[in-house]
């Protein structure tokens, strides 16, 4: 599927979960993908016959709890960057997020163990909500300092599983700590060693960024917030998800998947594939409908869906 994906242009590969730390044989599947060239130039043109394209940019997400011992070897098989989920920085909330003792230690260590492999700078997400861990926000700025990560902070997306547990929680608008209010805090935050308070702002890595980047007037530190409720970026959204029973899925809040994995196994060609995934992209959502009027929750929560 990412073979035939790439020859379409796709450049840019992220491996999600579930937790993917756990899948026997990752490692190999990470030299796997290396091994896939780009079917364009960077300045996007085809390339000739004869004419190497440049290997993909291969990410992967997770909680982190296993990438200690797996940075190097991810990264000798041609992983570029990792991002670890982390919903605090303080060990003891942190404990009580995860309900694993010593969690924030075994965590950390892998966010060290990735940069010292060269994964790095490696990413943070911090997903907030209002009166959960919205408290950790100058901790994770921080944290950021400190460690030489890049902190992500993402507003609290209507996407979560319908449960019956006393501690669980339903999206409603008040829980969403949205940008404003994280950009204001965060100009109003103090870093240490007297470098006066303010956030600076840095320019887009490219024209699909999710995140507005922000540094520190010393250039110490970075901080983006990803912004869907606030903030929609879908006008510029160039993602795609395949999910883990081979579903082509174009939008986060999609209301159904496209399967591509029914059509391998009805024996369609790589050409029949490909001209598949063009009709389905063409028909990709042009935005999401949260907090409008007759929103739909999609057709998957994210933990089936991959973040």
């Amino acid at each position: 599927m990412v073979r035939v994906l790439v020859s379409l242009g796709i450049e840019k590969v992220r491996l999600t979960g579930g937790e993917p730390l756990l899948r026997a044989g990752l490692v190999e599947m990470v030299a796997e993908l290396a091994q896939l060239r780009t079917a364009y130039s960077a300045d996007g043109r085809p390339l000739e016959a004869g004419e190497a394209g440049r290997p993909l940019d291969i990410a992967l997400t997770t909680n982190g709890h296993l990438l200690g011992p797996l940075a190097a070897p991810l990264a000798a098989a041609g992983l570029n960057r990792v991002t670890v989920s982390m919903d605090a920085v303080d060990p003891e909330i942190f404990a009580r997020i995860t309900r694993v003792p010593r969690s924030y230690e075994r965590v950390l260590a892998g966010v060290r163990a990735a940069q010292a492999a060269g994964l790095g700078p490696v990413k943070v997400n911090c997903v907030l909500l209002r009166g959960f861990n919205d408290a950790q926000i100058e901790p994770f700025a921080e944290f950021s300092r400190r460690e030489a990560v890049v902190v992500r902070f993402i507003e609290y997306m209507p996407l979560e599983e319908p449960s019956t547990a006393p501690d669980a929680r339903t999206w409603r608008p008040e829980t969403v700590v949205p940008m404003d209010e994280i950009v204001a805090r965060l100009n109003a935050w103090r870093p240490s060693c007297g470098v006066p308070p303010g956030l600076v702002s840095l320019p887009p890595r490219a024209a699909s960024e999710t995140a507005k980047r922000f540094t520190f007037r010393d250039g110490v530190g970075e901080i983006g917030i990803v912004a869907p409720v606030s903030r929609p970026f879908c006008g510029h959204c160039s993602r795609v998800r395949i999910t883990s029973d081979g579903g082509l899925r174009t939008c986060l809040f999609s209301q159904s998947d496209h399967d591509l994995y029914g059509e391998m196994r009805r024996g369609a060609t790589d050409r029949a594939l490909a001209a598949y995934i063009r009709r389905v992209i063409l028909r990709k959502e042009a935005r999401h409908h949260i907090g409008e009027p007759g929103f739909e929750k999609p057709s998957r929560n994210m933990v089936h869906i991959g973040g």
